[in-house]
């Protein structure tokens, strides 16, 4: 306790020396963009600590007290922070081939992602970029609507169990399938999340996420030693360990797999051999088959880039699909419509749903998007700046944070009139041809826009349309009950509480 005693000392001592003596210059043009009155050495770090609800309910009401600017600033003790959420503005970063490097509070994520797709910069990022892309293929995405399909089937299973008119949490068994589905199209591996929640990785890869978060927003914490000493810098370790020992044995696996099969038949394409007669490949399978055509990719690349696309698919779906949820089961009008566009679709007919199904259910997609409006998956997209520029009437120098908040940005009564109402009509193609293209980011845009965007509204559709061909939902909850929560994801704080009943 002593040692943590005098390291936090030092650390407050440093903090103060670089608040008093550390570029005034810097200071004084970033104090010119308009924000809240700042605390010596804290700037406004005590307005922001509590719990996460209250470190994005803080944000977003300092952005509304500064929303006719469409940008403000605030200080993390010497650190500060820029947030933009204003279409033209969002343009100048997202849409910017300079400005692609992540924030720095990404680099919390390193210890877990390494630096694969999401985490990575510059001529690293660009070629994984263009070596990944291919397996977001449309040709590719068809061979994992069975597994939406699979995945959609036992969670209903599950859900038949609580049909007892009760109301249910439907949060949860989102989130367990939407990780049973990221594990098998990532690394063709059942963990059977949705029968056993309770397994060590599934709890891991929810813990992670939480300590991140909390390390993002902590300045007292971002040194390593401090996170050691007065954090959960252990705790964090013993979740990496569940993490990485789980995707480290897959890869193994499968390497070895796949270097039987090849030995066993030179002849065959590598496609051909990694499949082993199975009908699609997962995301691994495909990394391995570049490595073995001569790609630069070690065993660590691999892992990276799987971990990625384990954390990027799996929460951010769970919570678009929940979100969606509480829409649809709180306009009963927007609901009848949905199941109306099912009927047309599939009939009386049980049968899964097919990708020449999912391309039909444009209102199903409107509704999506529009609840992707209200409830933006991502709160936070972060970057730095490459060099200075101007956003806006303010010039921002090079190497500062400037954070995208997509809550705000989509509130924008100029492209969304009446913002606070749920109206799916926005999205129609019609609609959403005359809106500015980043003034709606909730897979971000640009560049650095999401790989697997694509991928995440075919599951969505899925999963969603599987419930309403058998369920009429009633959501019990008002959207102000919701108290959504900005970590990493934006979560309900109190859960996404529905009452299903029988069609």
């Amino acid at each position: 306790m002593a040692v943590a005693l005098i390291i936090a000392v030092t650390f407050a001592i440093l903090a103060i020396t670089v608040w008093l003596f550390g570029s005034r210059n810097y200071r004084r043009i970033i104090n010119k963009i308009p924000g809240p009155p700042t605390f010596p050495v804290l700037g406004n770090a005590h307005q922001l600590m509590g719990t996460e609800k209250e470190f994005f309910n803080t944000v977003i009401r300092f952005c509304t007290d500064f929303s006719e600017y469409g940008m403000l600033r605030f200080w993390l003790a010497s650190r500060p922070l820029v947030a933009i959420y204003q279409a033209n503005l969002v343009e100048k970063i997202l849409g910017s081939t300079k400005h692609i490097s992540k924030s720095p509070e990404y680099d919390f994520l390193h210890p877990w992602l390494r630096t694969g797709l999401l985490t990575s910069t510059g001529a690293k990022w660009r070629t994984r970029r263009k070596m990944l892309t291919p397996a977001f293929h449309f040709r590719i995405l068809n061979d994992f609507v069975s597994v939406f399909n699979e995945q959609a089937a036992v969670m209903l299973k599950n859900l038949e169990k609580q049909m007892n008119g009760d109301t249910i949490d439907i949060f949860p068994f989102i989130t367990m399938c939407a990780l049973d589905i990221i594990c098998e199209s990532a690394m063709g591996k059942h963990v059977n999340a949705q029968g056993n929640a309770e397994s060590t990785y599934v709890q891991a890869v929810h813990k992670i996420t939480v300590l991140v978060q909390q390390r993002m927003r902590s300045p007292w914490l971002w040194p390593d030693a401090l996170f050691y000493l007065i954090g959960d810098g252990r705790e964090a370790d013993k979740c990496l360990s569940v993490l990485h020992g789980f995707t480290k044995k897959v890869i193994k696996e499968k390497k070895d797999e796949f270097a039987k099969n090849r030995a066993e038949n030179p002849d065959k394409s590598a496609d051909e051999t990694v499949a082993g007669g199975k009908k699609r490949l997962a995301f691994l399978d495909m990394l391995l088959c570049y490595a073995d055509d001569g790609g630069d990719l070690a065993f660590e690349d691999i892992q990276e880039e799987v971990d990625t696309f384990m954390f990027e698919g799996h929460d951010t779906t769970a919570a678009a699909m929940s979100w969606a949820i509480h829409c649809i089961g709180a306009d009963q009008n927007v609901q009848k419509k949905l199941q109306e566009e099912m009927d047309e679709i599939f009939g009386t007919s049980d049968r899964q749903a097919s990708m020449e199904d999912l391309k039909r259910m444009k209102y199903l997609e409107c509704v999506i998007k529009e609840a992707l409006r209200l409830f933006p998956s991502v709160p936070i997209i972060g970057r730095v700046l490459a060099e200075d520029d101007q956003i806006g009437n303010y010039h921002i120098p090079a190497k500062t944070t400037v954070m995208v908040i997509p809550k705000m940005l989509h509130m924008d009564a100029q492209y969304f009139p009446d913002p606070e109402k749920f109206d799916p009509d926005r999205f129609t193609t019609e609609n959403s041809a005359r809106r500015h293209p980043y003034c709606y980011v909730p897979f971000s845009a640009g560049l650095r826009n999401c790989i697997g965007q694509k991928f995440a509204l075919l599951e969505e559709k899925t999963v969603l349309s599987s419930i309403l061909r058998k369920y009429n939902i009633l959501s019990t909850q008002t959207r102000e009950e919701l108290s959504p929560i900005g970590e990493l994801i934006l979560r309900p704080e109190n859960g996404i509480h529905i009452r299903l009943t029988t069609r």
